[in-house]
C-alpha cells in the first residue's frame, strides 16, 4: 500500500490538473513521442509567449482528473502523452497545429476547447481560422469597400448637379 505521502502527493497533481482545466480556453492532448529535447523546448518556448505551457502527467492521474470533472477522453490515454494548456482559444491552437505540419513524429490527438471535447476535425477548423489581426484587417478591408463605393457615387452625383 502507498504511503501517505504520496497519496498526497498525488492528489496535489490532480488538483493542479483541475485548476489548469478550470483556467484554460483551450486543452490539446497530443503524443510527443519521437520529438527531440530541443524540439519540445522549441515548442515550449513558442507557446510561452501566448501565455500557454506544456506540461507531462501520467495518464492515471490525468484520467482521475479528467473523471472529477466529468471529462471522457477513453481511447486517448494510452501510450506518452502531453497536455498543452491555453489561456487563449486561437493562438495555442494554431502555435501547435503548425508545430505538428512541420514535426510529423508529434500527433495531435483530441482537445479540450471551452469546455468541450474536440476531435481532431474541430482542432483543424479552429487552426485554421486567421488571427485577430486578420479578422480585423478583413472587417476594416469590407468596409472601406463601402465607403470607397459611397464617395465615387456622391462624386457622380455632383458631376451631374454641375451640369
Amino acid at each position: 500500500m502507498a504511503s501517505a505521502s504520496v497519496l498526497e502527493s498525488k492528489k496535489q497533481i490532480v488538483d493542479e490538473i483541475i485548476s489548469k482545466l478550470d483556467n484554460s480556453e483551450s486543452v490539446i492532448l497530443f503524443s510527443y513521442q519521437g520529438l527531440t529535447v530541443s524540439e519540445f523546448d522549441e515548442l515550449r518556448k513558442e507557446l510561452k509567449k501566448e501565455d500557454s505551457e506544456v506540461k507531462i502527467y501520467k495518464n492515471t492521474l490525468l484520467k482521475r482528473a479528467l473523471d472529477e470533472k466529468n471529462i471522457s477522453l477513453e481511447g486517448f490515454l494510452e501510450g506518452p502523452n502531453a497536455l498543452l494548456f491555453g489561456k487563449s482559444l486561437l493562438e495555442p491552437i494554431k502555435i501547435i497545429s503548425e508545430f505538428a505540419k512541420n514535426h510529423d513524429k508529434m500527433e495531435i490527438r483530441v482537445g479540450i476547447i471551452s469546455g468541450d471535447v474536440a476531435d481532431i476535425n474541430v482542432i483543424k477548423d479552429y487552426a485554421s481560422i486567421p488571427s485577430r489581426e486578420g479578422l480585423l484587417t478583413m472587417l476594416a478591408g469590407g468596409m472601406m469597400q463601402y465607403v470607397k463605393d459611397l464617395s465615387i457615387s456622391l462624386n457622380l452625383y455632383a458631376e451631374q448637379l454641375e451640369k
